[in-house]
């Protein structure tokens, strides 16, 4: 039998598709990485499921609220172009408290998975740290890690690639294809 599940491109958002600004909490503080929507448009055009999956403890932390992280998400979908992204996944679990949602668990993938029929195994997850490696790896999908974020030192990454960014790493997925 044929397996006809569509594969997904898996996303951290802050330092992997726009500039990281640390607890991101204003629509104003959105600016879309050089290369970005262009490089989402290319792998939808492949067939690609594009889903992000971000940590937002500044949620949890009480920095903003739900309502101010969705407006950071309207303004994230209307500089990448409206429609582009499949689904959004965010968990406002702090670090250090169990979660079975915050990266590196892979929670979010799992729950994406499920809502999308999402075929994991020939899936991908592009991050810019080693947590987005591990959710990864921890939820059975290929890896590519990105030096776009504040740690831009990839050296010993578990990745099973590293880009020098999101455009680079879409062209890693768009040749192992």
């Amino acid at each position: 039998m044929v397996n006809d599940l569509p594969a997904a491109v898996f996303i951290d958002r802050d330092g992997t598709i726009i500039e990281d600004a640390d607890y991101c909490s204003h629509p104003k503080q959105v600016k879309v990485l050089p290369g970005v929507p262009e490089a989402l448009r290319h792998l939808k055009s492949k067939g690609f499921k594009l889903i992000v999956i971000t940590n937002q403890s500044g949620i949890g932390r009480g920095f903003f609220t739900v309502d101010e992280y969705r407006s950071v998400e309207s303004e994230v979908a209307r500089q990448l172009g409206h429609g582009l992204i499949d689904a959004t996944y965010f968990c406002p679990d702090v670090p250090g408290q169990h979660s079975s949602h915050r990266k590196p668990s892979p929670g979010m993938i799992l729950q994406a998975k499920q809502e999308h029929q999402i075929d994991l195994t020939r899936s991908f997850f592009i991050g810019d740290k080693e947590i987005d490696v591990e959710c990864g790896r921890n939820a059975g999908v290929r890896t590519i890690r990105v030096q776009t974020g504040f740690d831009r030192d990839i050296t010993g990454s578990g990745a099973d690639w590293t880009a020098k960014d999101f455009p680079a790493a879409a062209r890693i997925i768009l040749d192992e294809r």
